[in-house]
């Protein structure tokens, strides 16, 4: 944009004079035919780089019209250099610089020195106003930092408010939970004694009366040892369940097929009963807790030898692999996945996840005896280990569960 100066001089002829010499630079040049003249202009115009203004003019001088000028705040900025055909002396000198004058130019004016003066203070004006621009942008910067760190103080009172409240919840969920699982522990543990009589009354009912009862009575009395049956078989998962939170065993080395073969051995009259065949293919070494995964691998393979088809003998066949990353796609991790096979009757695989959930049963007890607790406590075992448990399977085809343990590199 053109600079804008202000020419102020009652003799046109003056006017004329500084207009040609300025003219070339290419400045815009307004002109003014007396004081008046000038601060009407400046009631609506006051982007002015100079203010060049003649000291002897009728009415208003020079002196008092600068007065004036700068008594208005948007006007303060505008340099003014007075032209005078008179030396006023030192006084008089100085009460033009009272009122704000810049410089004084003398007449007779030299063109070339006029121009470099005009030349100095437009570039004194823009250099000024590029100040004044940065200086409102710098303070707008501020400003927008001093909003910003404002908002986040605030949000981090409120993170603090909403960390404090989370962990007030989680102070209070953690002592619910250890509450239910002292509540979960005692009454399993008071249930077991009244139950042990039934079963040991019921027993002794039955051993020293059974000639005395008819085929109802002897119906009965076994219903009622069979419910107890299920009753203590429950407690025992409870009990299992409830501590599993409150395992705090070291995780070591553990030979996974030193650990089947025990579990295997445990289920021997089992295996002999139902003619169930079990092949284990080499097993690696885990850091595991082994306390936890002898339950782990009990409920498995007592599940595959459980749910054989009729007229069936039950094969499990047990071997394992081993990848790099896992469903995330995660290539820094490697896993270990080992798979329990049956040849039983199977499921629909829609039900695959359902299965895990606490007393979650697909059969009912007239078909195969179960408390729907075993599959929920392997899968928090395995999620103890850092892992997970899936199944697959289709109805009367058998299933295949496959544990996923992550193994810890070199």
């Amino acid at each position: 944009m053109k600079k804008k100066i202000l020419l102020v001089d009652d003799r046109p002829d003056n006017l004329l004079s500084m207009e040609a010499i300025l003219e070339p630079d290419g400045y815009e040049l307004i002109k003014a035919a007396s004081g008046r003249d000038a601060l009407k202009i400046l009631l609506t115009e006051f982007d002015f780089a100079l203010i060049l203004m003649d000291v002897k003019m009728p009415n208003l001088n020079g002196f008092e019209t600068a007065e004036l000028i700068y008594e208005r705040e948007k006007l303060k900025h505008i340099p003014i250099v007075f032209i005078t055909a008179n030396n006023y002396g030192e006084e008089n000198m100085f009460k033009g610089y009272r009122t704000g004058a810049v410089d004084y130019i003398y007449k007779p004016i030299n063109p070339e020195l006029l121009r470099t003066k005009v030349s100095v203070f437009v570039d004194l004006y823009t250099k000024n106003h590029q100040l004044v621009a940065q200086e409102k942008k710098l303070m707008a910067i501020n400003k927008s930092l001093e909003n910003e760190i404002n908002e986040r103080k605030i949000s981090e009172d409120q993170i603090r408010e909403l960390n404090r409240k989370l962990q007030d919840n989680i102070d209070h969920l953690e002592t619910a939970n250890k509450d239910l699982d002292r509540f979960a522990f005692m009454s399993s543990h008071d249930l077991q004694e009244p139950l042990r009589k039934i079963r040991t009354f019921t027993d002794l009912l039955y051993t020293k009366y059974k000639s005395l009862f008819d085929d109802d009575a002897i119906k009965y009395i076994s219903r009622i040892q069979n419910a107890a049956e299920r009753m203590q078989a429950l407690i025992k998962d409870i009990l299992e369940f409830s501590q599993l939170s409150n395992d705090n065993s070291r995780f070591i080395n553990t030979d996974l097929n030193v650990l089947v073969k025990e579990v295997i051995a445990d289920k021997e009259v089992l295996m002999l009963e139902k003619k169930a065949v079990i092949n284990v293919k080499t097993l690696p070494s885990l850091n595991v807790n082994p306390g936890l995964m002898r339950p782990l691998f009990s409920n498995l393979i007592g599940n595959a030898i459980k749910y054989r088809k009729k007229d069936v003998d039950p094969v499990i066949n047990i071997y394992a692999e081993q990848l790099e990353g896992n469903n995330n796609g995660n290539s820094d991790r490697k896993f270990c996945r080992i798979f329990i096979q049956d040849n039983g009757i199977g499921f629909d695989q829609k039900y695959a996840e359902q299965i895990f959930e606490m007393f979650t049963r697909l059969h009912g007890n007239s078909q195969y005896q179960g408390t729907g607790i075993g599959l929920a406590l392997c899968k928090q075992i395995v999620e103890k280990h850092n892992g997970f448990i899936s199944a697959l399977s289709k109805e009367n085809e058998g299933a295949t569960f496959i544990i996923s343990f992550p193994v810890k590199k070199a």
